[in-house]
């Protein structure tokens, strides 16, 4: 890599995670002239994936494997393979012949929330208000076209959340419309709104949910150009010294007034989703509370006995005209 005694034919190879902390003076022509992108794998590549993890894993005949990597955006192949092991694991700890369907959806909400604490005991009230807080979530989930049906939905405490809503994309998307974006920040909102409606105060509960509505409006706002007020335009350039990692700071490349303004945009998309979520779960008051009903007496529920307690069968038709 010096330049010299090039005849000597040596192909220098190298990897890292980290690209954006490497010297420019390493990456100069002469030095790594081949740059290869490896991504996450998309759907297909994860299937393919799965395939050689399973090799020698037992699988039963309802396994399948496109449903499950369908399941898992974002994993890389030591997350699939980690996710194999798992559904073996729990397969084997319940001394059962083959690995199953079930196993592996267990695995991957193990993987993806944390592990169940099946031992911490809920008060009565504490339960009460999980359901409600869940089925909020279900139910805006089940009611938003732009939103994918739920999956399962527990008030069990898993991993740091005391109930989870889990909803996994139904395939892998590059692209984002607007309105999916808010569907996602009023789903995640639709907790909280439930509580204030059902037990007319919120709790502490909406946390986790708060922060992800926030990150997802200041992403619309900053990074996506979805502000009305501010246009087309992205803020805020992530920069700093390459051998501290260029995402370790971001800079201030706005006024204090558009800083000001950004705020103010953040809030307006938080309070309309936030509306706009009670107003699904007033209007189907209903359906929430056969839903919380049928979790304080199941806690888990699937997303198929979801739809069949709230009658929103057809979710292709997910339509109680909520056009955001």
């Amino acid at each position: 890599m010096d330049g010299f005694q090039t005849e000597e034919g040596i192909i220098v190879m190298a990897a890292t995670n980290r690209p954006d902390v490497l010297d420019s003076a390493l990456l100069r022509p002469g030095r790594f002239d081949r740059h290869v992108i490896v991504t996450l794998p998309d759907i297909k590549g994860r299937e393919e994936v799965l395939k050689v993890h399973t090799v020698k894993v037992k699988l039963a005949a309802n396994v399948d494997l496109k449903s499950i990597a369908s399941q898992t955006p974002g994993f890389s192949g030591a997350d699939l393979a980690n996710l194999c092991n798992e559904a073996a694991l729990l397969a084997a700890r319940h001394n059962k012949e083959s690995v199953e369907q079930t196993d592996f959806e267990k695995s991957i909400e193990r993987l993806m929330i944390g592990p169940e604490k099946k031992s911490h005991i809920m008060s009565k009230k504490d339960k009460e208000i999980t359901a409600i807080h869940e089925a909020g979530h279900a139910l805006v989930s089940l009611l938003l076209s732009e939103l994918d049906p739920p999956k399962r939905i527990s008030i069990i405490p898993r991993g740091m959340a005391g109930g989870y809503t889990f909803a996994p994309p139904l395939e892998d998307k590059h692209h984002w419309f607007k309105n999916e974006i808010l569907a996602r920040i009023i789903f995640a909102l639709g907790g909280r709104a439930s509580e204030e409606i059902n037990l007319h105060d919120i709790t502490t509960g909406a946390q986790d949910d708060l922060e992800k509505a926030t990150q997802m409006a200041r992403h619309m706002v900053t990074k996506f150009g979805m502000s009305e007020k501010l246009g087309n335009i992205t803020l805020g350039r992530r920069d700093g010294p390459v051998f501290l990692g260029r995402d370790l700071l971001e800079e201030k490349n706005y006024s204090e007034e558009t800083a000001r303004i950004i705020d103010e945009e953040v809030k307006k998309v938080i309070d309309e989703s936030y509306v706009k979520a009670k107003e699904l779960i007033t209007k189907n008051i209903d359906k929430l509370k056969a839903l919380s009903d049928a979790l304080l007496d199941k806690e888990v529920l699937d997303g198929e006995e979801a739809k069949k307690i709230t009658g929103l069968i057809n979710t292709s038709d997910k339509k109680e005209e909520s056009a955001i």
